[in-house]
C-alpha cells in the first residue's frame, strides 16, 4: 500500500495546520486596533477568565487522558481507535475542542482583547467545521457513532 504524503491531506492535515496558525493568532496576534475600546478591566472579566481557561484545560486534559495512546490531532480516527462515549465524552463528542475553545474565550477576557475576542469565535467556527468532516469519517468508522450523535451535544455541553 502506498502512503500518500502529507500534504495531500487524505487524513486532514491541513485542518491542524489551519488550528495552529489559530491558536499562534490568539495567543499571540494583535488584541485590539488602534483606538478601539478594549474589554473593561475588571475583577469580573478577570474571574471569568481565569474560569474559562481553568475550565477548558481540564475539559481538554480529560479528553485526552481519556483516548489515551490513540489520540491524534488528524481528523481521521486512528488506525485501531474504538468509540469513546464515557468521561467528558458523555457531555460533548469533542471535548478537546470544547476545551480549546473555552481557554480561547477565557484568554481573550484575561488580554481584555477584542480582537481576541474575535480570534476565539473564528476558533469555534473552525472546530464546528472541522468536527463536522471527522464526524463522517467517524460515523464511517464506528456503527455506533449515528445514536451517539442523538444523545450528546458537539461542542457545547447540554447546548450545542
Amino acid at each position: 500500500m502506498q502512503r500518500v504524503p502529507w500534504w495531500r491531506g487524505a487524513r486532514g492535515e491541513w485542518y491542524v495546520v489551519a488550528q495552529f496558525a489559530l491558536f499562534a493568532l490568539v495567543a499571540f496576534g494583535p488584541r485590539s486596533w488602534p483606538g478601539w475600546p478594549q474589554i473593561p478591566d475588571g475583577f469580573g472579566a478577570r474571574a471569568a477568565g481565569v474560569a474559562l481557561l481553568a475550565a477548558g484545560f481540564f475539559l481538554m486534559l480529560a479528553g485526552i487522558l481519556k483516548i489515551g495512546a490513540k489520540l491524534t490531532a488528524l481528523p481521521r480516527p486512528a488506525q485501531g481507535a474504538t468509540l469513546v462515549e464515557s468521561g467528558p465524552y458523555r457531555i460533548v463528542r469533542h471535548p478537546m475542542y470544547a476545551g480549546a475553545i473555552l481557554m480561547a474565550f477565557g484568554w481573550a477576557l484575561l488580554s481584555r482583547g477584542l480582537l481576541t475576542l474575535a480570534y476565539a469565535a473564528i476558533l469555534f467556527v473552525f472546530f464546528d467545521l472541522k468536527s463536522r468532516r471527522e464526524e463522517r469519517w467517524l460515523s464511517e468508522e464506528f456503527p455506533g457513532y449515528t445514536a451517539y450523535r442523538k444523545r450528546v451535544r458537539k461542542l457545547v455541553p447540554f447546548v450545542y
